[in-house]
């Protein structure tokens, strides 16, 4: 994250250079519009202020209901200790909860994995077998929580209070609060979802499959939902990025198209910094929880399509419930995977398209050809109206300073630098394998 402190002499440096040039134009500085004492206004505020923050931090408000829920799971013990401010601390109450809860799951797990230990080793059939393994596999996620939760649940609260200071310099840029149409329905949706998600499908393979009691269920109850969502919380933080990406791309444009100056060009750089930054957060802040992830669907993949192949080589297709269900358990790993994956895909695109086709339709002669090919496509929805010949010297070597950012700082979510999260990632495992 970009310090307050360099965000603020870099947005004072550009407005100071804005009036030296008035001065040199031999305009009075202090003849402005109400366009300039409006920015002024906003120019005092500081994303370090909490009540600041709290007013701005509309992402917090609609995805509240995800981290309620990662507090009731005991995965993520982080609360809003003070406006504008996530934190996480060993000693609050979350954190005791979630100790508890899971030492009463913990007993719970152990002594359902004790008897599907116990049914593994008393089988002698193929397909059974292989079903066992997936439930005792299922139970493993649980004994993670304390290294995949409550050890980056630190990282996870600064990445979080960094969204806030994103909104208020994206406020104090742009002049309007960003907002995130229709997210807060998405979260209550997706939520419910993967809570009755969960229950359908562990009482469906209760009344199928013979040997998994109804009282078994209750050690996969929180594991399952778990799983779902995590996945839903990726989801949602990819699509908070690519909005903001979007509804800043459309800021630069409308403002540019109005008034295309070097201080402009520069107060953006530093905001589309900043947003890049967030996105490299996210994969830092989580890389724990997400590494193993990938590892446990792809664990489960292996199995559930080495089993049901095998079914099916030895047998035929036979349309029986123990072929559908390993199936089934492949078919649900490999699409919460996928959008695990391919919503990173969409957020890591977005971030510099939008800036990027509309500083090459400002200054086309200061781009080499090949760049102006590879982003010729969205070139023709940005500003042609502009003219390139009235554009400044001190304004071209900023558009050139904010594309060499983009160059220099590319849009991607790494874990920790273990493995980059696009597209690629499910084909380079599937190449590997």
């Amino acid at each position: 994250m970009i310090p307050d402190h360099l965000f603020d002499e870099g947005i004072n440096n550009s407005l100071l250079r804005n009036d030296m040039k008035h001065v040199h134009l031999n305009r009075i500085v202090y003849n402005k519009t109400q366009k300039d004492y409006e920015r002024d206004q906003r120019n005092l505020l500081s994303s370090q202020d909490g009540d600041t923050c709290e007013i701005h931090d509309q992402f917090y408000r609609d995805h509240k209901l995800l981290l309620v829920l990662f507090r009731a799971l005991a995965v993520m013990p982080i609360t809003r200790s003070r406006p504008g401010t996530i934190t996480f601390s060993w000693k609050s109450r979350a954190t005791t909860y979630a100790i508890f809860f899971y030492i009463v799951t913990t007993i719970i797990v152990l002594v359902v994995g004790y008897e599907r230990l116990m049914i593994l080793r008393s089988i002698k059939k193929f397909d059974d077998y292989i079903y066992s393994v997936l439930f005792v596999a299922f139970l493993v996620p649980h004994f993670w929580i304390p290294f995949v939760g409550w050890g980056v649940a630190h990282q996870v609260a600064i990445y979080k209070t960094n969204w806030g200071k994103f909104q208020v310099r994206y406020y104090r840029v742009t002049g309007e609060n960003l907002k995130f149409p229709n997210l807060k329905t998405s979260i209550v949706i997706i939520s419910v979802g993967c809570l009755l998600l969960a229950v359908c499908f562990l009482l469906s393979l209760c009344a199928l499959l013979d040997g998994f009691l109804l009282r078994h269920t209750t050690a996969y109850y929180h594991i399952i939902t778990m799983i779902n969502m995590n996945c839903a919380l990726w989801y949602i933080n990819c699509k908070g990025i690519k909005i903001a990406s979007q509804s800043l791309s459309n800021c630069f444009s409308r403002d540019v198209s109005i008034e295309c100056t070097a201080s402009l060009i520069s107060s953006y750089r530093f905001l589309w910094l900043n947003l890049s930054e967030l996105l490299q957060s996210l994969g830092n802040a989580y890389a724990r929880t997400y590494s193993t992830y990938c590892l446990f669907m792809f664990f489960n993949i292996t199995i559930a399509v080495y089993g049901a192949l095998s079914e099916i080589v030895d047998h035929g297709f036979r349309f029986s419930f123990k072929e559908m269900g390993l199936i089934v358990d492949a078919a649900y790993c490999s699409t919460l995977l996928f959008i695990f994956a391919d919503c990173s895909h969409k957020s890591t695109l977005k971030v510099a398209a939008g800036v990027q086709d509309c500083l090459l339709s400002i200054d086309v002669l200061s781009v080499d050809r090949p760049t102006q090919k590879e982003v010729a496509a969205g070139v023709q929805d940005c500003l042609l109206s502009i003219d390139v010949l009235s554009v400044d010297r001190p304004t071209q070597k900023e558009i050139d300073h904010f594309i060499q950012a983009i160059e220099m700082n590319p849009a991607v979510v790494s874990l920790k630098g273990y493995a980059h999260v696009n597209r690629e990632l499910l084909t380079s495992v599937c190449i590997n394998s």
